[in-house]
């Protein structure tokens, strides 16, 4: 049974704006299901602000994540402030993702004090749950990585459509990352614009996947509460470009 969010939250957790961000989750996850959108079993992953991320890191170890497992971390500009996200994840076919645990959590800590000033100023608490990340059910895949990656593109620019006519806003730009022979190979430049639909430029950013698979996403709502994200074949959890334009220019601390 699908699961929106983590059902035995608060057995782990006490964090002040969860409820807020989980019921505006749950509304809007009953509206892309009931316009047919079709989200994988589990959420893609959550982001959680925190200082220092121990408070984070050590609850969700709890719960079965393993900190840092694909052994990167993500410089994140958020709010023109220097942010570090290391990802959490749950092991495969782990019993917590039938409460509806989340794939993975981004925890994002300040570096500075600047930056911590920065995220307590929003009278969130600390921690304060961020965004959550519905993950795309992917459509049939067939053919090598280049049709796959065309496969995918249009079904994003599909919805990246669809969901902001549904939601009556102008989503997120579409932040895309594809393995990096298909974004290499010649005549690609053109092939993406068609693929898109002739969407301007200035919607998108496309680059070379770090590891390898398939990372589509964007926002649904102004401000960076609520993300959906199209995952196929992924080693690491984010793509360290992407996490710079999304962390620069698509979140905020400032939420509204």
């Amino acid at each position: 049974m699908m699961a929106l969010i983590p059902t035995d939250f608060d057995r782990y957790f006490s964090i002040a704006n969860a409820a807020d961000r989980f019921a505006e989750a749950l509304e809007l996850g009953a509206r892309l299901t009931g316009a047919g959108v079709g989200l994988t079993e589990t959420p893609d992953h959550a982001a959680i602000f925190a200082d220092p991320p121990a408070l984070v890191a050590g609850p969700l170890k709890a719960v079965g994540y393993v900190n840092g497992r694909d052994c990167r971390c993500y410089p994140s500009p958020v709010d023109g402030q220097d942010y570090i996200n290391v990802a959490a994840s749950l092991p495969d076919g782990h019993p917590a993702r039938a409460r509806g645990w989340w794939d993975h959590v981004a925890v994002v800590h300040p570096v500075d004090d600047a930056a911590r000033v920065q995220m307590l100023s929003q009278g969130y608490g600390n921690p304060f749950v961020h965004h959550l990340t519905f993950g795309l059910a992917p459509p049939s895949l067939a053919g090598d990585e280049y049709a796959r990656a065309e496969t995918l593109v249009r079904a994003m620019r599909d919805h990246w459509e669809s969901i902001g006519t549904l939601f009556a806003c102008q989503p997120g730009d579409l932040v895309i990352a594809l393995p990096d022979t298909v974004v290499r190979r010649p005549g690609f430049q053109a092939d993406f614009h068609r693929w898109v639909g002739g969407l301007a430029p200035e919607y998108w950013q496309v680059e070379a996947m770090q590891g390898g698979g398939f990372l589509l996403q964007f926002f649904v709502l102004q401000g960076g509460r609520i993300e959906v994200a199209l995952r196929v074949g992924t080693t690491q959890v984010f793509n360290p470009k992407s996490v710079q334009k999304i962390s620069a220019e698509e979140i905020s601390t400032v939420q509204g």
